[in-house]
């Protein structure tokens, strides 16, 4: 089921409506019931692999909790074993399978494996990295065994944030399913007003711009340098807008009820470095991999050149996690080089001084040439392969010369790359509308560098919170991309 679709609206507003109708005893039974039927909307008989994993991690829970020693180990590995298992089964089965059998024919063996017709569950890696989680922190002895069954399934299948995170710990989410959350007007605010931010990044904004990014992706090869690189950049806003936009559908919707999800977006493109982007991009992820990958591998603890390495594998991983495929994985290794370079850098050049202490022509520049190389790492996340990777890689890469002398050869091509089939005259309305919803979007990500965009604007006198939110209204309802209902691009994940 989608956010962004009919069939949502009625399953949140029957959902919600229930939850606060009856007693709490009864709000984990009616949560899970309605978390199940949100999966199956996708692929009904896939939802016997999340009850497999969680009958299996629920038991191993209570058993590490009660071992010690090797056999507390061995049921951890037992437990991470079955997850990892069936992620790798359905997500890189035949991304092993195809290698190998370019393997064997680049070798000239006569041989090959046969592919599965094999079809990914939605949400696998967030469910799967969620209920890893537990049963590591069960281990770790920071978080108890959870003895109630439907509590803990709820936590693994709890459908705001069960297909595209955030991915939560079960020390924020547990305890808020067994806490009593009485109606309160505020929240149920707050939380639609966090819904309706994300539903302008997602219909007005990402699937807007899904039109043209595709239009181009799809056949780079027809299209010139400066056309491309706009494309890129207009998929940066996509998938921000996409993914952020999510997250906030899902924190709003769990808001209401009163069960508060971590933060996952905070304004990323106005990071001013590597590191300090990806500590605001897809945070619940981020912070995953450091505490269990970053950290047991050494973390901060190691000599510079195996700190270095260790970020490059967590990167690389964290590639791979994304997706089976070699774009995946270099779009990972390119951010693995790009915050070595950085450490590199900051250790003579002070590269990731705080930004109170610079000046704002500096802070423009340091924003800039992150957002550039992250647009640059984007093309291998979009792009169909490698080859096409490359190729717009080094149309982007000339994107900004060739505009300059465009420029500098008719004062109007700059709205080239927007014209395609159409005639530009005849969408300079529609041109303007989603320029404006950008200018907002700009906005917006500006007061969350440094606070929650709601607490802020509640401190704004009422006519201007009043104009605003009519304001994203006004553009869900004329500019909202309504011809099809786009998918968000992290099911994939």
């Amino acid at each position: 089921m989608l956010f962004n679709s009919f069939e949502f609206l009625v399953f949140f507003v029957v959902v919600t409506g229930l939850y606060f109708i009856l007693p709490h005893k009864l709000r984990w039974l009616m949560l899970l019931i309605a978390s199940c039927t949100f999966y199956m909307f996708f692929i009904p008989v896939y939802i016997l692999i999340l009850a497999g994993t969680i009958v299996i991690d629920y038991f191993a829970g209570i058993y590490i909790e009660k071992s010690q020693g090797k056999k507390r180990r061995f049921l951890l590995i037992i437990s991470l074993i079955s997850n990892i298992g069936i992620l790798a089964f359905f997500k890189y089965y035949n991304f092993f399978i195809d290698n190998f059998n370019t393997l064997f024919n680049v070798l000239d063996w006569n041989y090959s494996l046969n592919l599965l017709k094999i079809i990914l569950p939605i949400g696998l890696s967030f469910h799967t990295f969620q209920a890893m989680s537990y049963t590591i922190e069960v281990y770790r002895g920071n978080q108890k065994a959870e003895k109630h069954f439907g509590i803990y399934a709820l936590y693994v299948m709890y459908y705001p944030q069960l297909v595209a995170g955030p991915i939560e710990r079960p020390q924020n989410l547990l305890p808020q399913f067994h806490t009593a959350h009485k109606y309160n007007s505020s929240l149920v605010s707050n939380g639609l007003k966090q819904m309706l931010i994300g539903f302008f990044k997602k219909i007005v904004i990402a699937d807007n711009l899904a039109v043209y990014v595709n239009q181009v992706y799809d056949n780079p090869t027809n299209y010139e340098s400066v056309t491309i690189f706009v494309a890129t950049v207009c998929f940066a806003f996509q998938i921000y807008c996409d993914f952020s936009g999510y997250s906030d559908i899902a924190i709003g919707a769990s808001r209401i009820m009163g069960i508060e999800l971590m933060q996952n977006f905070k304004a990323p493109y106005r990071a001013i470095s590597i590191s300090d982007f990806w500590a605001r991009w897809h945070m619940s992820l981020s912070t995953w991999f450091k505490d269990y990958l970053y950290i047991p591998l050494g973390g901060n603890r190691v000599g510079f050149y195996r700190l270095c390495f260790n970020l490059f594998i967590v990167f690389v991983v964290s590639g791979f996690w994304h997706g089976a495929s070699w774009t995946f994985i270099v779009w990972g290794a390119l951010h693995g080089l790009f915050t070595v370079i950085e450490i590199v850098l900051n250790k003579y050049i002070k590269f990731n001084e705080r930004s109170g202490n610079q000046n704002h022509l500096k802070l423009i520049f340091k924003r800039a040439l992150v957002f550039y190389v992250v647009c640059f790492a984007w093309i291998f996340f979009r792009a169909e392969n490698i080859s096409l990777a490359i190729y717009i890689a080094k149309k982007y890469l000339l994107g900004i010369p060739s505009y300059i002398y465009n420029l500098s050869q008719s004062g109007y091509l700059w709205l080239e790359p927007l014209i395609f089939e159409k005639n530009i005259k005849e969408y300079y309305s529609e041109f303007f509308l989603l320029g404006s919803a950008i200018l907002i979007l700009f906005f917006i990500n500006k007061i969350e560098y440094k606070t929650k965009f709601i607490t802020y604007l509640d401190d704004k006198k009422f006519i201007y919170r009043l104009v605003f939110y009519h304001a994203l209204a006004f553009l869900i309802l004329f500019i909202g991309a309504y011809h099809s209902e786009q998918e968000f691009i992290y099911f994939q994940f």
